[in-house]
């Protein structure tokens, strides 16, 4: 439960890609999209609430949650997770579901990175 009055709870969605499934590949893209969505929302690792990370089935090479700690945000919860493999949908693709505290007319800046924007389309004119 919040206590301060002047800040609510929201999440915001991202997402990026990488061209292999390497696990240096996942973690530097994983940074910089986690780098992203702190700088567009003016966010400090205080304010964050938890991460959900999830994987299309084809990345498996590291965990995306390693990114997260290489970045300081070792006090954070954070969970890695599988995305349901429809069929025809991105490969490759490394999504984060984020929680945090921000002031109460906060608009959340969701950033979608790399082969990712074609999954919202609807916010590329914002990114």
């Amino acid at each position: 439960m919040n206590a301060d009055p002047n800040t609510k709870l929201f999440a915001l969605r991202g997402a990026t890609t990488v061209k292999a499934n390497e696990a240096d590949l996942i973690v530097e893209a994983t940074e910089e999209l986690l780098v992203e969505v702190l700088r567009r929302n003016d966010l400090a690792p205080a304010a964050l609430v938890s991460c959900i990370f999830t994987t299309t089935d084809d990345l498996n090479a590291q965990f995306p949650a390693v990114a997260a700690r290489n970045i300081g945000l070792n006090a954070v919860p954070l969970l890695c997770a599988r995305e349901i493999d429809v069929p025809g949908s991105l490969p490759l693709a490394i999504r984060i579901l984020l929680q945090y505290y921000a002031p109460v007319d906060h608009q959340s800046k969701h950033v979608y990175l790399r082969d990712a924007v074609t999954l919202r389309t609807d916010l590329t004119a914002a990114q």
